[in-house]
């Protein structure tokens, strides 16, 4: 029974051997999306193991620094842009994941507008947007990270209005089904659709045509953040067919 207590780290221990120190890493799937894919923010490894692969963006926890501090950091660092959605999604722990020794890491994911963002960073960095379907392998184990990132993007589409952050201010019901049908990985019915946002009623007709376009012009919604905040939603946006 006191060797029990004495396990624990709340109840008597003084000091953490060797054993039990590690590190502990932040890798984030950063999601673009350019009116046509969706994609994820990869960076060249350098590290000697999977030189010439790809890997998400990450880093070390550095000393003084929050998990969530360290991913905004992260995010910042490589891409310039600060106050995007940024979400935590798991832990990833396996013993040998990284080749230097054991290393936690938390995954977490951001999106991005790529029409209306240019993304900025040190140039000893290599970056490059991939269609997220066309990943097929990634150094360490950040394809499984990517994967169980995006399926939390997924989810959270249907909770959440977090796809409009990824579209114009002005966009089209068009926009929005394709969007929703990129990530979701599904076909919509246009009726459907549009009767399903009719009744949510959180779209505002801004009375106003696309422009500039070879096809016939749209009429352009804004979404109505307030509104929807006022209503206190927790419950799933009910678009979906």
């Amino acid at each position: 029974m006191i060797d029990t207590v004495l396990q624990n780290i709340n109840a008597g221990m003084t000091q953490l051997t060797e054993e039990s120190k590690f590190h502990i890493s932040v890798d984030c799937s950063i999601f673009g999306y350019d009116g046509e894919n969706v994609k994820v923010l990869l960076m060249e490894c350098d590290f000697p193991l999977y030189k010439g692969k790809w890997s998400l963006v990450g880093d070390l926890l550095k000393p003084g620094e929050t998990i969530n501090s360290a991913a905004q950091r992260i995010l910042f660092e490589n891409t310039n842009l600060q106050d995007l959605y940024l979400e935590q999604v798991e832990s990833f722990s396996g013993i040998d994941r990284h080749p230097l020794g054991r290393v936690i890491t938390l995954a977490y994911y951001a999106i991005i507008n790529i029409q209306e963002h240019t993304l900025t960073h040190p140039s000893h960095l290599k970056l490059k947007w991939v269609n997220v379907n066309s990943v097929q392998e990634l150094a360490f184990d950040h394809k499984k990270i990517l994967e169980s990132c995006y399926m939390t993007l997924q989810k959270k589409m249907l909770l959440s209005p977090i796809a409009f952050d990824l579209l114009p201010d002005k966009f089209s019901i068009q926009q929005l089904q394709k969007l929703y049908e990129k990530i979701l990985d599904v076909q919509m019915d246009k009726r459907n659709f549009r009767r399903r946002l009719r009744n949510q009623g959180y779209l505002i007709d801004l009375e106003e045509l696309q422009d500039d376009v070879a096809h016939r012009p749209a009429k352009l919604y804004s979404f109505d953040y307030d509104k929807y905040k006022a209503e206190n939603k927790d419950s799933r946006l009910n678009i979906m067919i």
